[in-house]
């Protein structure tokens, strides 16, 4: 029989908060209050599929409103239950602190298969959930601002934007009530691949640091780096594209009907042709089959990229994981039993409540474009190439050389959207790895850089609440 701890996923962050909040100075009123969900709605509305009436059970969880909008995204799923919207809220809330994104953490869920479903069916269940947010007032660009999950994208995104514009004609900034749109009807280019580009920005910037490279024996640099990536959803796919761009190699891939490895290196692209192809990832060309995926997380590598659901790496498997470094693209995957074991091990595990925060990042990114109403680049785009111009035809004047034309197109090219987007998710993933990390480095008694992160965040969620003058 075993003896491992069955956790909660809300039970999970709770006991990461409180392992923390011993690093920390604040009152423990204070702390309960950071901890706690301030606002929970759960909600069950009939809607009528084919010739039946369905009566769907739906979240939405405001976990902190120190700072205003809160901010969170949506998930179709089976799972979802108010443990798990509850715990994704409060890692909304700890992750926007973090990267300094000035959003409360939210986060909504509704219980179904969106593959049971049609197009028609998936838009008549997603219009009437977000008619019972507008209801509740839980939904806004100054109130509450979704954003896409698992199981949902830029589609339900564009849904719940035009119900709640229909619901509140003239308001002006109303495309903000949401983001994760399609580019047309508002989002920001850059938003698809954020997170998963957000994963590798972090890593990279772990990869640079040469104390932590030589605790795990790895040489300085992303380039070489053996990744394995469990989940080729888009966050999996796009941290496997970007770690592979890198000058890593990615070696193994993992979907839920199993795994494939390849010690030469995979492509991303080519296996999502695949198994579009063929409805699996197995018998790609030139790669070994692993029928069980958990098995694939256990294969040695440098890099392990756990990108699918929550808890997939527990007390019971953590022993056999042979990666030196951990990044959480997803959710919560690793249990509060693995944390320990990896502690033990020396194994770095790159926290979720930050390294998968891309999203909320470029979320951010548009929100602000939301509200003001003109695009990234529009304003600088061609003033930049005009001045870069001027100054190549002076080099070229002074030096009597020509520039080479693929060179003379770099030096010229002014920054459009995705640039801007790109250079604004990389700035926030430096900086907020490098506060981690300091803060890990000045009290050696932080255990694991999840710890560092959680510091971090509850001192600057306390530091809102007190500067609000809430606490007396």
């Amino acid at each position: 029989m075993s003896t491992q701890k069955e956790y909660s996923f809300f039970d999970a962050v709770s006991a990461s908060f409180d392992k923390a909040a011993k690093f920390t100075s604040w009152d423990p009123g204070i702390l309960e209050q950071i901890k706690q969900c301030n606002s929970v709605y759960r909600m069950f509305f009939p809607v009528r599929i084919g010739d039946k009436i369905e009566v769907i059970k739906a979240y939405r969880v405001q976990h902190s409103h120190h700072k205003t909008p809160c901010k969170g995204g949506i998930r179709f799923a089976t799972s979802v239950n108010l443990d798990e919207v509850m715990a994704l809220a409060a890692l909304m809330t700890y992750k926007c602190a973090i990267v300094n994104v000035p959003f409360g953490g939210a986060k909504g869920g509704i219980n179904i298969d969106p593959k049971k479903y049609t197009p028609y069916e998936l838009e008549k269940i997603t219009r009437r959930y977000t008619h019972e947010l507008i209801k509740k007032n839980f939904i806004g660009p100054g109130t509450d601002v979704p954003a896409p999950d698992y199981g949902t994208g830029e589609r339900e995104m564009s849904w719940i934007m035009d119900t709640y514009m229909s619901m509140r004609p003239g308001e002006i900034d109303g495309l903000g009530c949401v983001t994760g749109k399609p580019v047309s009807q508002g989002g920001v280019r850059g938003r698809r691949e954020a997170t998963g580009l957000g994963v590798f920005y972090g890593i990279k910037e772990i990869c640079t640091m040469p104390d932590l490279m030589q605790k795990a024996g790895l040489e300085i640099g992303i380039k070489g780096k053996k990744v394995i990536v469990q989940g080729l959803g888009n966050v999996g796919y796009h941290a496997a594209k970007f770690f592979r761009e890198g000058g890593a190699i990615v070696i193994g891939l993992a979907e839920f009907e199993g795994a494939i490895y390849n010690p030469n290196g995979l492509n991303e692209e080519e296996v999502f042709q695949h198994r579009k192809k063929t409805g699996t990832i197995l018998n790609f060309p030139g790669a070994e089959n692993i029928l069980h995926s958990a098995e694939a997380l256990e294969r040695e590598c440098d890099i392990l990229i756990p990108a699918a659901l929550e808890n997939v790496i527990n007390g019971q498997n953590a022993t056999r994981i042979k990666a030196k470094i951990i990044g959480e693209a997803a959710n919560g995957p690793l249990t509060p039993d693995a944390d320990e074991i990896f502690i033990k091990k020396g194994v770095l595990v790159v926290p979720d409540m930050y390294l998968n925060a891309g999203g909320v990042t470029v979320s951010y990114f548009e929100w602000l474009k939301n509200l003001s109403h003109v695009r990234y680049g529009r304003m600088e785009k061609r003033f930049t190439e005009n001045q870069n111009s001027i100054i190549l035809e002076q080099m070229e004047k002074l030096t009597g050389k020509q520039v080479h034309a693929a060179e003379r197109q770099f030096i010229m090219h002014g920054a459009d959207e995705a640039d801007l987007v790109y250079s604004g998710l990389e700035e926030t993933m430096i900086g907020a790895t490098r506060e981690i990390i300091d803060v890990w480095k000045k009290n050696p008694a932080i255990p694991d850089m999840r710890t560092a992160a959680y510091v971090v965040a509850i001192n600057k969620v306390g530091t809102s609440y007190s500067e609000l003058g809430i606490f007396p």
